[in-house]
């Protein structure tokens, strides 16, 4: 137990009506302020603007002529106005370099994404042209990358085949799958016109520490398929069900020239990453590794016709630019539930991921992204791509940092890796004919690898046990069960966890620091003194509905096991509860009732209740509920030293 110090001596004011203990006054002690009341429209306004527009997004349109705010207004949609108008050669020199080296990396990646989302490698090249351009003009990152990306390929594939098989019914498949990407662009730019982006804030980091790292190792195993030249493989996700397809077919199914194409190009890329990381100058190097892994094993497979020997390649690849896919988009029918279903899945995992890139780059460069306007570019995006036979497209990290490391300046650097792929689309398709899987699947692996962080986890695990139960939850569940039961697990513990904070929020029994007038934990200080005779706990919390019996009978337990402590040690007993109310944000009228039901209890015992330091919102609720009268405003202080210095009379008479 904390020590205690001798009561504070001091004169005695007259006794409050009601029988309440007598409180010293003082001439220099401030009163706690009850602020002005409120017009109830003025107040529904700030909580609406501060919820929704905390950002002011009009602040730039005050005070300026209709010409001006015109321009604004387009800049404000399309960014590439703004940042156009100041752009010169040696952004563009920098510009170029950073789009043809993600565009190496671009194309293999793509070819291989589309494989785990289950369509024709050309929609992941479609993907790589279409929604970049659209990207360039209204996204606000000069960092961020746009394509297909491992995780939400895998996560839309995952969805759609619980749907549709996409052997059996391959139209339908495409068709829902473009549904899927119509209703996540919608989805996204839903978020951001109605300025409801802080709902992806409810997944937590630790939770998506886990569902990417278990999403790493799905998509990892789901390339042993390609990288051991299998040919009849499993159609779930989860760890058990791959490994016994991958071992049953060890003996028969297994094919010795594709595993010696897959592991050296493996190997190779691996040691060119590692390159990269030893020495920052060479950052190219596993940026253009992939495109040369693509070649040499293609005209590898082409000289030495190993697809006769059993080495699956990619085949025909069509060549031309992305076809219109409007009306193959279900806007009726029995797939549309499905497909919005889908979509709204995959567009919030997909902006969980670009938001989070942009955020990280635009940190590293000083520079501010509107995460609103962000969701709307991305959500215009897949709208659009949608309707030109693109499936989601998103911010890649992996693109991304080529791109920043690559020394790009804006978001031209998507329109060059755009060109980039379009001449591929046009012109040089057919050279991926012979394009064995195995390269395909290395390519994956080597792409998903990063995504398992396990330093992460490791700091997750030492610094907040709960955050890691989310960040294992979600993990296990996508290698065990599926991506998207893996996906629930994560959400669900986010909101546990939310939900746990908010109805059990800590309190702690606060003593004075020697030689101060500062009140703190005594658990955190040991050092500090508890004045005999006072009990000072501190809510860490708003007081609602949902905790506000919790604290009143936190708050009665711990005064309970504090007058035990006091009557084994035979030392004056409680006189005041003091009640450090600054961390307390808010209180609604169940709180009030609460600390009401606390005050006739603490009567009944003689022992009264204080309060120190309530917030102006606070205070404005206990004024007009009439509580702050029936407690007394004489009983209502500024800081916790006051409340204890005008306990000190009352004590001392005692001793």
């Amino acid at each position: 137990m904390a020590s205690r110090a001798h009561p504070v001596d001091g004169d005695v004011s007259s006794a409050t009506d009601g029988g309440d203990l007598p409180i010293k006054s003082s001439p220099h002690r401030h009163k706690v302020g009850v602020p002005p009341k409120q017009n109830m429209f003025h107040d529904f306004m700030y909580t609406f603007k501060e919820t929704f527009f905390h950002d002011d997004p009009l602040r730039h349109f005050k005070d300026q002529p209709k010409s001006k705010q015109s321009m604004l207004g387009l800049q404000s949609v399309f960014p590439v106005f703004d940042w156009g108008r100041s752009y010169n050669l040696k952004k563009f020199r920098g510009d170029l370099i950073a789009g043809l080296t993600i565009a190496s990396l671009c194309i293999p990646q793509d070819i291989g994404y589309a494989k785990l989302a289950n369509l024709d490698p050309k929609y992941g090249l479609y993907s790589s042209f279409v929604p970049p351009l659209v990207y360039a003009c209204m996204g606000s990152s000069r960092d961020i990358a746009i394509g297909p990306v491992a995780v939400v390929s895998l996560l839309l594939g995952t969805l759609l085949r619980a749907e549709v098989n996409p052997v059996t019914n391959p139209d339908e498949y495409l068709r829902l799958a473009f549904t899927a990407t119509f209703f996540a662009g919608v989805t996204e730019a839903a978020l951001g016109f109605f300025r409801l982006g802080f709902l992806i804030d409810f997944l937590s980091h630790a939770a998506v520490v886990g569902f990417m790292g278990g999403a790493a190792i799905t998509m990892a195993l789901q390339q042993l398929k390609g990288f051991l030249g299998i040919k009849n493989f499993t159609k779930k996700t989860d760890i058990v069900a791959v490994l016994d397809s991958v071992f049953s077919a060890a003996h028969h199914g297994w094919n010795w020239q594709t595993i010696l194409i897959g592991a050296s190009f493996l190997t190779f890329l691996l040691t060119s990453k590692l390159i990269g990381k030893k020495n920052k100058k060479l950052f190219w190097v596993p940026a253009v590794a992939p495109l040369i892994s693509v070649i040499h094993s293609t005209f590898f497979v082409y000289i030495t016709r190993a697809d006769k020997q059993g080495v699956q390649i990619v085949k025909h690849l069509d060549k031309g630019i992305n076809p219109s896919s409007f009306d193959q988009i279900y806007f009726s029918g029995r797939y549309l539930g499905q497909g919005i279903r889908i979509g709204v899945v995959a567009g919030m995992v997909a902006l969980t991921e670009a938001v989070a890139i942009g955020r990280t780059f635009a940190a590293m460069k000083d520079y501010q992204i509107d995460g609103n306007k962000e969701m709307v570019a991305l959500g215009v995006m897949n709208v659009v791509g949608s309707m030109s036979s693109c499936y989601v497209a998103t911010g890649s990290f992996s693109r991304s940092a080529v791109n920043f490391m690559a020394g790009c300046q804006t978001a031209v650097s998507n329109i060059i890796m755009s060109i980039v792929v379009l001449l591929t689309l046009l012109f040089l398709t057919p050279l991926f004919k012979y394009t064995p899987n195995a390269i395909l699947a290395a390519i994956i692996i080597n792409a998903v690898i990063p995504l398992i962080d396990i330093q992460a986890a490791i700091l997750i695990f030492k610094v907040d046990k709960l955050d890691f139960v989310a960040c294992m939850g979600a993990f296990f569940g996508v290698i065990f069960a599926s991506v998207e039961i893996g996906l629930l697990i994560a959400v669900s513990i986010s909101f546990a966890k939310i939900l746990l904070q908010v109805t059990r929020p800590r309190t702690a029994v606060l003593g004075s620091i020697p030689r101060t007038s500062v009140y703190r934990n005594i658990q955190q200080y040991p050092e500090a003194t508890m004045v005999p005779g006072v009990l000072t706990i501190r809510v860490d919390s708003a007081i609602y509905f949902s905790n506000s019996n919790y604290v009143r009978e936190r708050i009665q337990r711990w005064l309970l096991e504090e007058e035990e402590k006091v009557k084994a040690a035979s030392l004056p007993r409680i006189q005041f509860l003091i009640i450090e109310m600054s961390p307390v944000t808010d209180i609604d009228t169940s709180g009030i009732h609460a600390l009401e039901d606390l005050y006739k209890s603490l009567q009944k015992r003689d022992i009264q209740l204080i309060l120190a330091n309530p917030g102006p919102l606070v205070i404005g609720k206990l004024h007009l509920s009439h509580f702050a009268d029936m407690l007394g405003y004489d009983h209502i202080f500024l800081t916790v030293a006051d409340a204890v210095e005008a306990c000190g009379p009352k004590l001392s008479d005692e001793v």
